[in-house]
C-alpha cells in the first residue's frame, strides 16, 4: 500500500466517555496521529493524508475552534524538529489562504523546512472541504482559459490540492460513523473503505495492523 487516508473522528466522544474536557480528547488525538506516523514509516507507506479540520468545523463553538487552531500551532512548534529528523515531508491541503496570519506562518514554515524529505509524505487536510476543492479547481481551469472540450481527468487532477499525489489505497474512518463527510471525494473514487468503531484517541499500532491485514485480503477491481 502506498497511500493511507484517515478521517480522525471521535476525539470529543472519547473525552466525554472518559469524563474529561473535550480539549483533552483533541490532545490525545494528536498522540494517536504520532502513533500512526510511526506505523506508516514502519510499514513503508509512502503517503499519509489525515482529515484534521474541515470547512464545516468552523461552525463549532468558537472556543473549541480557537483551541484547535492553537493546538495545531503548538503541535507544529513542538514536533516539527522531530518530524524533520524523521525525514517526513509535510504538506497542508485546504483553504489555507483564508486562515489568520498567525496560523499560516507556522504552516508555511513547516512545509518549507520539510520540503526535501522523502521518507513519508504527510498531507494534513486543514480547513478542507472536497466540494470546495473541486469548485476551486474549476475556477482555476476557467482562469487558465483551457479548452474544456479537451479536458481530461488527468488534467483536472492537476488543479486539485493533491496534484502529483497518488490516490488513496485505503481510507479509514474512526469513531463508528460510516460516511465520507466531504473528504477527498474525487480522489477516493476507487479507494477501499474501512469504518472502525474505535474512537480516534484509542488508535494504536495493533488496531492499524489489524485494519491493514484486512486490506491485504481484499481484491481491488477499480470498477472492472
Amino acid at each position: 500500500m502506498k497511500h493511507l487516508a484517515i478521517i480522525m473522528d471521535g476525539n470529543r466522544r472519547w473525552a466525554l466517555k472518559n469524563n474529561l474536557p473535550i480539549f483533552e480528547g483533541h490532545r490525545r488525538g494528536v498522540q494517536a496521529l504520532k502513533n500512526t506516523i510511526k506505523f506508516c514509516i514502519k510499514e513503508s507507506i509512502k503517503y499519509l493524508t489525515v482529515y484534521a479540520f474541515s470547512t464545516e468545523n468552523n461552525q463549532r463553538e468558537k472556543t473549541e475552534v480557537n483551541f484547535l487552531f492553537t493546538l495545531l500551532k503548538s503541535a507544529l512548534k513542538e514536533e516539527i524538529a522531530e518530524l524533520n529528523k524523521q525525514e517526513i515531508k509535510i504538506k497542508f491541503i485546504g483553504d489555507i489562504e483564508s486562515l489568520e496570519e498567525g496560523l499560516k506562518k507556522p504552516i508555511i514554515e513547516a512545509e518549507e523546512l520539510t520540503k526535501n524529505n522523502n521518507k513519508l509524505n504527510l498531507q494534513i487536510a486543514f480547513n478542507y472541504g472536497a466540494r470546495n476543492e473541486i469548485i476551486n479547481a474549476c475556477k482555476k481551469i476557467f482562469k487558465d482559459n483551457l479548452n474544456l472540450a479537451n479536458l481530461t481527468e488527468e488534467t483536472f487532477e492537476k488543479y486539485l490540492y493533491t496534484a502529483s499525489i497518488d490516490e488513496p489505497d485505503l481510507l479509514i474512518r474512526s469513531g463508528g460513523e460510516m460516511r465520507l463527510s466531504n473528504f477527498l471525494l474525487w480522489q477516493c473514487a476507487y479507494t477501499e473503505l474501512f469504518f472502525s468503531s474505535y474512537l480516534w484517541p484509542d488508535f494504536n499500532e495493533e488496531i492499524l495492523k489489524e485494519i491493514l491485514n484486512d486490506f491485504k485480503q481484499r481484491q481491488r477491481r477499480f470498477g472492472k
